[in-house]
């Protein structure tokens, strides 16, 4: 079957993530950090602020540009309400990210069908999907990386004809400073650098200083004339950000060096592989580039080593582990492909038969577990929960099949079918859940602008309240200090109002509260409700 998709890899790297990702990406809801980069991509648009950004009207340089330009190109293609057109780029990303993981392997590996399955494996990485709308800019920062990482690897390696490399290399590089500053450089570039070293050794370094010292120069431009034109441009407020976010990082979710110990189980489907591939005296003895699963080995290990060591940890954070990850899981898988049939020790077949079994009875068990969850809520998605569950329960059966044959590349491409189907067709069964109190902002604004009626904001709005309603809400009151409007007649959007604040604006207006707008999907009896996504709406009349 691999040989098969390795005679169009990138082709068959993108399909697959198009294929998972295109039909549903509408499905779940803006997050609030996408809903920060989506504002701002539309304010770009609606207002002209494409270097001097904002959000909801006021200056926004916590995150540098690149990826709010991406969103913001895209929009203007497929609408500036589309969320397919505002998440489109990131899902580009991470055709990219599958489509250098394979070019670097097969660089170092000289084996397609090696290659292939390692892009398969970060593709098909819980986090590396979740990131795309859990924390936008990453995907972009660590994937313009590793474009640099890959030109790099060739620089190291190549005695002459690597210029091209060096330029590619720095402008990658600056690329991604300008997603997310210098944090893919110190999270992937510095220990693939220090992997590298250790594992292939640097050598005819005097002979390329001018190209590293042209890389170092090209970054620093690329990825650094925005945060200069902002320095210069709007001084005391970029100053102000960049103190608040440098000490986030000693005083901010502070958490302790272990915390990211447990960064195998964000590969979701690989957890238990990724852990076996890590353990190093054991699996090195067994695959068959030795030099390039020790580079891989301690990639990984560097990247959690280097992220344990910032005070501020995010389980967020640990994405760019899973880039090299992949590349050490693939080790494993390889191993297994050529040699599950022969293996006779329990200690190497029963972790294999667990954890692939385990996901054939996931699939097996779908249609019983997904109709538990879902029976009063399946009137209008009774259609999609059989076509669902035949599909997976089908898969659930054939990855039993095939593991009781002992062929384990069979299973491997049975397990990223099963992944890929839960995306296409389990996913759009989460709508059935939305409760009963969720009721959108999105109407507001059209019916507000057909009564010529101004609508402001009231101490917070929650940036996907803002996205939503699809246009900025001028605060009244904020910082402790109120500001009432011109007009006579206003809307005001409240998320919490004070006893002390009701007072003084019914001594000056007659308020009317309209409606209640909830964003969430949940019932209020659940842990995932958040108070901060409810706001009341009313009508306020000069006395």
């Amino acid at each position: 079957m691999i040989k098969v998709l390795e005679k169009r890899p990138i082709l068959t790297i993108c399909l697959l993530v198009a294929i998972m990702l295109f039909p549903n990406l509408e499905t779940i809801n803006v997050t609030i950090m996408e809903a920060r980069n989506f504002i701002t991509a539309r304010e770009m648009i609606n207002d002209g602020h494409w270097i001097l950004t904002t959000m909801n009207g006021e200056a926004r340089y916590q995150k540098p540009p690149l990826p709010t330009w991406l969103a913001a190109f895209s929009s203007l293609i497929f609408g500036i309400k589309s969320v397919f057109g505002m998440r489109l780029p990131a899902i580009l990303m991470i055709m990219i990210v599958g489509s250098f993981i394979y070019l670097l392997s097969n660089y170092i590996l000289k084996n397609k069908a090696h290659s292939l399955v390692n892009a398969f494996i970060v593709i098909t990485s819980f986090y590396v999907i979740g990131i795309t709308i859990e924390a936008p800019w990453d995907i972009f920062t660590h994937g313009f990386m590793l474009i640099a990482i890959y030109h790099l690897f060739q620089l190291f390696q190549k005695e002459k004809q690597y210029w091209q490399h060096t330029l590619i290399a720095g402008f990658c590089i600056g690329l991604s400073i300008l997603c997310k500053g210098p944090v893919s450089f110190y999270a992937l570039l510095l220990p693939f650098l220090l992997a590298y070293g250790f594992s292939y050794k640097y050598s005819e370094l005097k002979a390329k200083t001018f190209s590293f010292f042209s890389i170092i120069i090209i970054a620093l431009i690329i990825g650094g004339w925005w945060y200069l034109y902002v320095r210069l441009q709007d001084p005391e407020i970029f100053n102000a950000i960049t103190k608040k976010e440098t000490g986030n990082w000693s005083s901010y979710n502070v958490r302790p060096f272990y915390y990211y110990w447990s960064f195998v189980t964000q590969s979701g489907l690989w957890t238990i592989p990724a852990f076996i591939s890590l353990l190093y005296p054991y699996l090195k003895s067994r695959v068959l580039h030795k030099k390039a699963y020790k580079f891989s080995f301690l990639w990984t290990i560097f990247v959690v080593i280097l992220l344990s060591v910032i005070p501020e940890k995010k389980s967020r954070y640990l994405m760019p582990v899973l880039i090299p990850l992949a590349i050490n899981i693939g080790f494993y898988m390889m191993y297994l492909i050529r040699s599950f049939k022969n293996l006779k020790d329990k200690r190497e077949t029963i972790p294999v038969y667990f954890n692939f079994g385990l996901i054939a009875c996931i699939g097996i068990a779908f249609p019983i577990i997904s109709y538990v969850f879902l029976k009063d809520n399946l009137d209008d998605y009774w259609l999609r929960y059989v076509i669902a569950s035949i599909v997976i329960f089908s898969i659930g059966i054939l990855i039993l099949i095939h593991l009781k044959k002992k062929n384990i590349q069979r299973v491997f491409i049975l397990t990223i079918l099963f992944f890929a189907s839960l995306l296409i067709l389990a996913l759009p069964l989460s709508k059935s859940l939305i409760t009963s109190n969720y009721k959108s902002i999105v109407n507001l604004n059209e019916e507000t602008s057909k009564q010529n009626i101004k609508v402001y904001g009231f101490n917070y709005i929650s940036p996907e309240m803002i996205w939503q309603f699809g246009d900025n809400f001028p605060m009244i009151k904020k910082d402790g200090e109120i500001r009432f409007p011109n007009e006579n007649k206003f809307g005001l959007l409240v998320n919490n109002m004070s006893l002390e604040d009701e007072t003084l604006l019914k001594s000056i207006y007659t308020l009317k509260q309209i409606s209640t707008f909830n964003l969430n999907q949940v019932s209020p009896e659940s842990k995932k409700y958040k108070e901060r996504l409810m706001n009341h709406y009313y009508l306020l009349t000069k006395k």
